[in-house]
């Protein structure tokens, strides 16, 4: 399942020093604006521990993680849907992802360049919502006059529907609202699915602190972030990009010292990954024995047919039943054979919606 994040920000908010460490590539970053002038896209692992203990209880010949997809995306800055700086080629990068990431400047440093002139994070977000509401807008308003004189004439019922639509997207948008803040029925969600609109997009922010800041947790700037998140319900991910580099550069050994020197239990890229994946409905199933034990990303309230189906097409074809049993439980009594012992291996048919945790044995028809 090829779903990505995109890495959003103003230029020299530390976004590709970020993306560098997530994905441990080696591309530019510089202090100057629009070092990353073409998106880098990268694949990560997505960081569980239940995967830890499926190797450790089968002793796989092969273990696979699941994994994510991460796209870093050049600066914006204002004006950009007027074609200022990177302007249309930023947004049409934008308009690729499935969700956003926007890293956010929380952090004092006269040595690095901030394309406003001082740090101020509210400011910084409102000025990337502003151009992608403006984006938008233009997609609405030019849908809109194409089909307006004509839903007003006519009484097709359709094209009376499509321009009740627009006309709700475009009031939202003139008033400065992104569209995820909106609530939208299930028809009207289809419908502009194609048109592909960023503030329709789930949204992550990132606050990237000072290194001094993530030790003692003290940042004036970070709830300033926080309460603008709470507009959009979304989350906030507390990071230092510059810790997160150094990390990336150390063994599994050293970065576990370093991290409990640090007094927290896992990285804050492994938090942004996992919030990422979970932004978009993402869930997890296992296939385990000795030969592999392997992780698959699903998208929640999907059924076993269609999940069989991410393993091979032939085995949701001829799909007959699912052989469930949860890693719970597999955890718990230690061993498959305890496991059915105690009743809790069960067969599910064709509706089953597999759950986050599975772990599933699929029997078709070849």
């Amino acid at each position: 399942m090829s779903l990505t994040a995109g890495i959003v920000g103003l230029p020299n908010v530390g976004k590709s020093t970020l993306f560098n460490a997530i994905t441990k590539k080696n591309i530019l970053a510089a202090n100057y604006p629009f070092a990353t002038i073409d998106p880098n896209v990268g694949v990560v692992l997505v960081p569980d521990d239940r995967l830890d203990f499926l190797n450790e209880l089968y002793k796989p010949k092969s273990l696979v993680p699941t994994t994510f997809e991460f796209t870093d995306i050049a600066g914006l800055v204002k004006g950009a849907s007027k074609g200022e700086g990177l302007g249309n080629k930023f947004l049409s990068h934008i308009r690729e992802v499935d969700a956003i990431c926007e890293v956010v400047r929380c952090f004092e440093n006269k040595n690095i360049i901030h394309v406003e002139e001082d740090v101020n994070p509210l400011r910084d977000i409102e000025i990337i919502e502003v151009e992608l509401i403006l984006a938008d807008l233009e997609i609405v308003e030019n849908r809109f006059n194409k089909i307006g004189k004509k839903a007003a004439l006519s009484k097709d019922k359709e094209v009376q529907k499509e321009a009740a639509i627009l006309t709700k997207l475009k009031s939202t948008l003139e008033k400065n609202i992104p569209i995820r803040r909106i609530d939208l029925t299930d028809d009207e969600k289809l419908y502009i699915k194609p048109f592909n609109l960023l503030t329709a997009k789930p949204i992550i922010y990132v606050a990237n602190v000072s290194e001094d800041d993530l030790l003692t947790g003290n940042n004036q700037y970070i709830d300033v972030v926080r309460e603008y998140a709470a507009k959009d319900n979304a989350k906030v991910v507390t990071i230092c990009a510059k810790v997160e580099s150094d990390l990336s550069e150390m063994t599994n050994e050293e970065k576990t010292q370093f991290l409990n020197e640090l007094g927290v239990s896992e990285s804050g890229i492994d938090k942004l990954i996992k919030a990422s994946y979970s932004l978009l409905g993402l869930k997890t199933f296992f296939t385990a024995g000795e030969d592999e034990c392997r992780a698959w990303t699903f998208k929640d309230g999907t059924k076993a047919p269609a999940c069989a189906g991410i393993i091979h097409s032939d085995f949701e074809k001829g799909f007959i039943k699912a052989e469930i049993m949860s890693y719970e439980d597999l955890k718990k009594y230690g061993n498959e054979k305890s496991v059915k012992e105690a009743g809790k291996v069960r067969l599910e048919g064709k509706e089953y919606l597999v759950q986050d945790g599975d772990i599933c044995y699929f029997r078709f028809n070849a």
